[in-house]
């Protein structure tokens, strides 16, 4: 059956004490209002409706896929006043109501929810909180069958004891709901046209209200201050080390783990504390990872090792390659198989080929580096003539001397030679040793410059 999904997105988020819209705010490196949409596409809906106000244009910005139908809250007028500004746009016989800023709502809780609805069914996502303050309470009968809906400021003392409560979510049938938005009224508290006052009218038209409840609170747990989007960040963070965990993964303190975006890891790795991820990063099997270390959008094949404090971004490491402690690899930089890099080595748009070595205090850009090649401590390839990039090619089983600078564009044959201390200029045939660099000379008789002593 068609759906159309609304997700609620106008609110400023005063608490935020921002100038971003409280949607945009992050959890888990993405926006609540990104996890939201993930979860809608999830559902393959006919249509993704995203009601927007405060912010709208920097919301509009944040998401220009082209399956996204905005639609702009001119006036907060409440949840009921927000859901009629899409009327003109749902043509599918099931609506789903969504929030912007609540973002880690399960897919999978979504399909039980839709599954109870139907032209005689409403179907409400409701949860139980030890402290329900602030919540719109479920009232039932005595059959226990849902009546009505009645938000926190209008409840009565008896009502407010009630411990089950509204999330918010809920899921309509079609042909219902664009005249219940208009039998709302704002008589009430806080003024607005409640959403929730659907409930109450559904029930009087002899239709059913149907529950279901989420997996776990933090399902529907929104974030209205930097507080609440703590936890729900912690939260996150928690289920993916457990997920990792359960698929094979050590990790040395689960507490001391981020993931924001997508891992995807082998058997018997090893996580050290304060790692994060970002983007998609594929472990394979043997992995190491030393702590303190930021990894993204990287390949690290089987056997490989990581070190403490190493960055890497757009990387992939051969099997049984190494890199760090202290290593910089950049979008671009590929080690073969057991090929190494040391400490502050920054690699760009750079091949080091198996078993080549950069042990120590070397730039290498836009380079393509020989297997069995060692580059000495101090070297940097020169790849930039002020306006355009150059390569740097290196044959197979290149020694190159400390403190050397390689001027691209250039090519070094296999076996080539650099004396330390070198600046290469041309192009080196393959087997010769090269020297680029002034002689030494000593200068008899010199003295060196004395402090002038103050009077």
């Amino acid at each position: 059956m068609s759906l159309d999904i609304v997700i609620l997105a106008a609110g400023q988020g005063t608490r935020m004490r921002s100038a971003l819209p409280k949607v945009l705010h992050p959890v888990a490196g993405k926006s609540m209002l990104g996890h939201v949409i993930d979860a809608a596409r999830s559902l393959q809906p006919q249509g993704i409706h995203v009601v927007i106000g405060h912010g709208a244009e920097l919301v509009r910005h944040a998401f220009p896929e082209p399956d996204l139908n905005f639609v702009l809250q001119t006036e907060q007028l409440g949840t009921g006043h927000a859901v009629a500004q899409v009327l003109p746009a749902l043509t599918a016989k099931r609506v789903l109501i969504l929030y912007g800023d609540v973002p880690l709502i399960e897919p999978s809780t979504l399909e039980r929810l839709l599954q109870q609805l139907s032209e005689q069914h409403l179907a409400l996502l409701t949860v139980k909180l030890p402290d329900p303050t602030g919540y719109g309470r479920i009232v039932r009968d005595t059959a226990q069958a849902v009546r009505a809906i009645v938000e926190h400021k209008d409840a009565s003392p008896e009502q407010r004891l009630i411990q089950e409560c509204n999330t918010g979510i809920l899921a309509i049938p079609q042909s219902h709901l664009a005249r219940w938005l208009g039998q709302l009224s704002n008589h009430n508290a806080q003024g607005e046209y409640y959403l929730t006052d659907v409930i109450a009218m559904a029930v009087a038209d002899g239709l059913s209200v149907v529950t279901e409840q989420p997996h776990h609170i933090m399902e529907v747990q929104g974030a209205n201050d930097r507080m609440q989007l703590a936890d729900l960040e912690r939260y996150y963070q928690q289920c993916a080390a457990r997920r990792l965990m359960q698929q094979g993964v050590t990790l040395a303190d689960p507490s001391r783990f981020d993931l924001r975006g997508e891992v995807v890891a082998g058997r018997d790795v090893v996580i050290d504390v304060n790692v994060v991820f970002e983007g998609k990063v594929v472990i394979e099997d043997g992995v190491h990872i030393g702590p303190n270390c930021y990894i993204k959008d990287s390949v690290l094949r089987r056997g490989s090792v990581v070190k403490a404090f190493s960055h890497l971004e757009g990387a992939e490491l051969g099997e049984g390659a190494d890199c760090g402690p202290f290593a910089r690899l950049r979008p671009g930089a590929v080690l073969g198989r057991k090929a190494h890099v040391g400490n502050f080595v920054e690699l760009k748009n750079a091949v080091l080929g198996d078993e080549a070595k950069a042990g120590h205090l070397s730039y290498l850009g836009d380079a393509e580096i020989g297997a069995r090649t060692n580059i000495g401590a101090g070297t940097i390839t020169c790849n930039y003539d002020g306006a355009n990039k150059h390569r740097t090619v290196m044959g197979e089983d290149v020694f190159i001397g400390s403190n050397s600078s390689l001027v691209a564009p250039l090519v070094l044959g296999d076996g080539v030679t650099t004396g330390a201390g070198s600046t290469i200029t041309q192009d080196v045939p393959a087997h010769k040793l090269v020297l680029g660099r002034a002689r030494q000379t000593l200068i008899e008789g010199w003295q060196r410059p004395q402090k002038t002593k103050k009077s």
